[in-house]
């Protein structure tokens, strides 16, 4: 197996700091060119909603910090999709560059990285 990163993010953007901890950590393990995915999970999947807006608190806005992914190499986030359906969000809801992973994925999914960071 070579070395490679999953950060899974389960918390809500804006419900303390651990949405944008884990999109900083994805962050830097993929400046330094290690292979990193990101998976949202839980009440992370609410990070891929549409139309968030931070301009009333003093948070940096996580949407625009998940579309500079692909600059650093993560071409593509992986969403849990029993965590949309147990919230009532539809794929179409989301902002693009995701990939669904079923339950049965998940921990396939997840052995397949050397590191894994929950948040």
């Amino acid at each position: 197996m070579s070395h490679s990163v999953c950060v899974i993010s389960t918390r809500a953007p804006y419900s303390g700091q651990a949405a944008r901890e884990a999109l900083d950590t994805a962050l830097v393990s993929a400046s330094y060119d290690i292979e990193t995915s990101l998976l949202l999970m839980g009440d992370g999947v609410y990070q891929l909603l549409e139309g968030q807006d931070s301009g009333q608190i003093p948070r940096k806005n996580i949407s625009a910090m998940l579309q500079v992914l692909p600059l650093y190499g993560i071409e593509t986030i992986h969403v849990d999709h029993a965590s949309l359906e147990e919230r009532g969000i539809t794929p179409e809801a989301l902002q693009e560059g995701v990939t669904m992973l079923a339950e049965g994925e998940l921990p396939q999914f997840i052995q397949q990285h050397s590191r894994v960071f929950n948040f």
